[in-house]
């Protein structure tokens, strides 16, 4: 009976992603359909891996895979998806972060992240120190009670560590590696960001008395 119940709850564990970038893929063709979206990017990840109904993180946001060509992959982008994400602002060649979802073997090298975006923040400032890169983002204020000094983020599906909270804002560091490996490096001030609080944080403040 325990060993039922154990892959029980194995099977139902949620879809997950790290936050641990996987490729840096580009725009190929970017629809706007009424109130929804289709979207096309190329990618260097292995495709027969990825096969049509299949998850993926694109900057951050779940998708699923409605087709694959050589060389590219095509996702449906809902009216939902469109409202609190950045996915507005994206053009041909845009470089976007992409991960498809942690498997049960893997090792979890970032935190556990959704893929499930809560709205996007501003980029308000960029400084580089020496080897490093600071970012500074404005994020709305009905998650900004989610952000501790040293906790998780995810911004564009990047796992990150706050430096720093100063309402309404939040800092982060980025090693060289980051910048190589994910669209941190193409990033500019003033540009829009997707932004996923810690999932545990979400919890803690939804079960606080009062808490919205």
């Amino acid at each position: 009976m325990n060993g039922g119940r154990g892959l029980f709850a194995i099977y139902c564990l949620p879809l997950m992603f790290t936050g641990i970038i996987e490729d840096v893929g580009r725009v190929d063709r970017w629809e706007m359909r009424g109130g929804a979206g289709v979207l096309t990017l190329k990618t260097s990840l292995p495709l027969k891996e990825i096969g049509v109904g299949s998850s993926i993180a694109v900057n951050g946001a779940c998708l699923t895979v409605v087709k694959r060509s050589k060389g590219c992959f095509t996702v449906d982008v809902s009216p939902e998806t469109l409202e609190r994400t950045n996915f507005r602002d994206l053009r041909p060649r845009d470089p976007v972060n992409l991960e498809r979802p942690l498997r049960l073997s893997d090792r979890l090298g970032g935190h556990w992240v959704t893929g499930h975006v809560d709205g996007v923040g501003i980029t308000e400032r960029i400084d580089r120190r020496g080897e490093f890169t600071f970012f500074q983002f404005t994020v709305p204020q009905p998650f900004q009670r989610r952000l501790v000094p040293k906790g998780s983020i995810s911004v564009d599906g990047i796992s990150l560590t706050i430096n720093e909270c100063h309402k309404p804002s939040f800092s982060v560091a980025a090693i060289p590696f980051t910048l190589r490996r994910t669209n941190l490096r193409s990033r500019r001030v003033g540009d829009r960001v997707n932004i996923e609080t810690d999932i545990i944080g979400k919890y803690v403040q939804r079960l606080l008395p009062g808490a919205a």
